[in-house]
This record gives C-alpha cells, structure tokens and sequence, in this order.
C-alpha cells in the first residue's frame, strides 16, 4: 500500500500547488521559466503514474473487499470511460460544443472516470486511488469555476467530431489492451 499513497502524493503534489501554494509555483516559474515549470511538473506527474501503477497493481491483491460493487457497476463503467475519454479529447481540441458547454471537460472526465470505478471496484486498493481522484477532481473543478478566467467560446463542431473520433480510439485501444497491461486487469 505504501507505494500506491507515495505515488498518489508524488502525483498530486504538482497538481496542487497553483491551489494550496501559490506562491511556490509562481517563484518557480519565475526561477525556471514556464517551459522549466512544466518540464520538472510533467517528470514529478509521470514518476508518480508509475508508482501509483505498481503501487495499485501490487496492493490490489491483498486488499480487503469494503463494498459489494452493484452488478450493473462494471457495465456504467465501460459507458463512463468512453464518455470521459471523449470528454478528456475535447480538452484538447478547438472549442466544440462540449468545451464550450462544459467548460472543463478533463476535470469533468477525470470525476467520471473515478466515481465509474468506484462502482466496479470495491477493494481498498482502488477506493484508496479512485476515491483520491474522485476528491481531487471535484475539488478541483470547484476551485477552477470559480478563478476569473474568460469563458471558452465555441469555434467549430469540427472540435467535437475530433474528439468523439479520439474518444472511440482511445476507448477500443484500452479496453482490447492498455487496460490490462497497465491495470492488470484485461477488460475482454
């Protein structure tokens, strides 16, 4: 388990500085520059990826069962990840009707995508990683409505079609492998 919270603090400790600590991440993008900033924010993210991936995958065994998942838990999950795959796309893309609706479709995603496993999964190991990810998701877009930032407006459909296109992708290439091969856990 100690590896699964390690990577989850490593992970979150980027994250959340613009919220908790502000002035640290302002000092350290005036010390190292934007790209700096996001270079040693991307190297911090992805070491914690890897410890939460090994940390989940070695603890998950052994973890006690907290919660009898519904039945029906597994199948709104799979609904849920291709909803939040495409939601995630659309982040990324020129400001279709979902960004420009949602406003913060990855924060929207992320929450889906947790609170999905959650109905999957209910041994210790995975409340333990989606349940953190689920809190931190809502908290997040809680914190990010409510920063005096201009509204995305929207530009073209053309930024929905690419990311329902990448949404479907993402979600096969996934579920037929990545799923399995990150999670331990084969979907098919």
């Amino acid at each position: 388990m100690w590896m699964l919270v390690a990577g989850l603090i490593v992970f979150f400790a980027p994250h959340l500085t613009r919220m908790l600590v502000p002035a640290v991440r302002d000092a350290a993008m005036a010390r190292l520059g934007e790209g700096g900033w996001k270079g040693i924010y991307s190297l911090v993210s992805l070491a914690g990826l890897v410890l939460i991936v090994f940390g989940w995958r070695e603890f998950r065994p052994d973890a006690a069962i907290l919660y009898d998942p519904p039945a029906w838990g597994r199948h709104v999950t799979e609904l849920a990840m291709l909803v939040a795959l495409i939601l995630m796309s659309s982040a990324n893309m020129p400001a279709g009707r979902i960004r420009a609706t949602l406003q913060h479709p990855f924060m929207t995603a992320v929450i889906i995508w947790s609170a999905g496993h959650l109905l999957a999964n209910g041994d210790q190991a995975s409340l333990i990683l989606f349940g953190t990810f689920l809190v931190y998701g809502v908290w997040n877009l809680l914190v990010v409505t409510r920063r005096d930032v201009p509204r995305v407006e929207f530009v073209s459909v053309r930024g929905d079609i690419g990311a329902i296109a990448i949404g479907l992708i993402l979600t096969a290439v996934i579920a037929l492998w990545l799923h399995g091969w990150i999670a331990g856990v084969a979907l098919f």
